[in-house]
């Protein structure tokens, strides 16, 4: 009699986490980077508080999701990258035709603005996020034909804006997620989220709404013009 093989029993039990609609909801919604509290993700997912968190107990049991406790609230987060790269690889294989279409204008401007440009866990995603990483490649700071990885130059245009990177961890410095709704990928790892952080911070964009679409200022697009090239057409 054949022996199972573990790895493959543990990966069973990871796609059935995700494969519930509800639980799905929540890990896309949790790719803004933010912790939710149990109530939030229950409207955002459309089910009763008692059903979410009972769904919340096995997405943190199998390893997904990260749980704290502020007094009588329950708040929750993915537990790292690897699990952000993993929902937003899914989330890339479904074809358009499988997505469902708007039912009205608000959805619609949503969606629209989501393409145009969003965070993905802790980077930039959409047309965006494409745009600075094609940037990146076109100017010889970034290599994707060997994976990602930053060149020479790309480690001492980081630091001539002013963007620190921390190499102390074991989180790769760039690694390529791939883009949902764009179907490339988009600068990811340290780089990805520290020119993320500093575009925020140094107000090149703004978050717009409750989701995770984000917008580039005028300020942005000077900014990115100036340091990457990138026409103004390109970031909106």
């Amino acid at each position: 009699m054949a022996t199972k093989d573990p790895q493959a029993t543990q990966l069973a039990r990871l796609a059935g986490l995700v494969a519930d609609e509800t639980r799905a909801a929540c890990l896309l919604a949790l790719l803004d980077g933010r912790a939710w509290t149990t109530g939030e993700l229950a409207r955002h997912a459309g089910v009763a508080a008692s059903t979410l968190s009972e769904h919340l107990g096995k997405l943190v049991g199998g390893g997904l999701l990260t749980e704290e406790r502020q007094g009588r609230h329950r708040y929750v987060r993915l537990a790292d990258e690897r699990v952000a790269h993993l929902v937003e690889d899914l989330a890339a294989q479904v074809t358009p035709a499988a997505v469902r279409r708007p039912r009205n204008l608000r959805e619609s401007s949503a969606g629209s603005a989501m393409a145009r440009g969003r965070t993905c866990y802790d980077h930039l995603a959409g047309r965006l996020g494409i745009a600075v990483t094609d940037a990146l490649t076109s100017r010889g700071l970034l290599r994707q034909d060997t994976g990602f990885a930053l060149t020479e130059a790309g480690l001492g245009w980081f630091d001539a804006a002013g963007i620190s990177l921390d190499r102390s961890g074991r989180r790769p410095l760039a690694r390529g997620c791939l883009d949902w709704t764009e179907r490339r990928p988009h600068l990811a790892g340290v780089s990805g989220a520290a020119l993320c952080r500093h575009a925020l911070e140094a107000g090149w964009c703004v978050r717009i709404g409750s989701e995770r679409a984000v917008k580039v200022t005028p300020t942005g697009v000077r900014a990115l013009g100036e340091l990457l090239g990138i026409e103004a057409g390109a970031l909106g």
